[in-house]
């Protein structure tokens, strides 16, 4: 059965919608064009379809039919969701190291070995699953479980985390240089 996943985006989708380079969309967060993510997942800012969409129309930002259409063909089990507090819990390589009680690197390692569930989504290049899709994966294997930390997840308490990159434009003024 496949599961359902929200439409998300990371900087390469949305370089892929609007026809630009990744770096422009990555700009375009540091100025301030493209809000804060609707999720972070291991590091990785993430924002919803819609919240992207948004842009459309802005200085000349546009999304072909086409290329909405193809973004949307790629997502198996796709959904459109208009708000981040509806996202169901979303795992990235370290949260699931975190639920599985090991390190990334053996998430990495178990991904290339195939012994570990296939992501339930590839954003970006990368891994996101559902923690249902963990948990099922870990029952299956016979892998620990820590309780703790799903049960944090569930509360909606993540641990902090630094999107990757440069930050958004500061809308504190900058001091003026002194000339002596």
């Amino acid at each position: 059965m496949a599961r359902q996943m929200p439409y998300l985006v990371g900087h390469a989708e949305i370089a892929g919608l609007f026809g630009v380079e990744r770096q422009t969309s990555q700009k375009w967060r540091t100025e301030g064009v493209l809000g804060e993510p609707d999720l972070v997942a291991s590091g990785n800012p993430y924002w919803l379809l819609g919240t992207v969409l948004r842009l459309a129309g802005h200085n000349g930002r546009e999304v072909s039919a086409e290329r909405l259409a193809l973004y949307k063909e790629s997502v198996s089990g796709g959904y459109a969701l208009e708000a981040a507090a509806d996202l169901p819990i979303l795992l990235g390589s370290k949260e699931a190291a975190l639920v599985l009680g090991a390190d990334e690197r053996a998430i990495a390692r178990w991904r290339h070995r195939r012994t570990i569930a296939d992501a339930d989504l590839v954003l970006s290049r990368s891994p996101l699953w559902l923690l249902e899709t963990i948990i099922a994966d870990a029952s299956t294997r016979g892998r620990p479980v820590i309780t703790e930390v799903v049960e944090e997840l569930r509360a909606g308490r993540r641990a902090a985390q630094k999107p990757r990159g440069r930050k958004g434009a500061s809308t504190a003024p900058r001091p003026e240089s002194q000339l002596g």
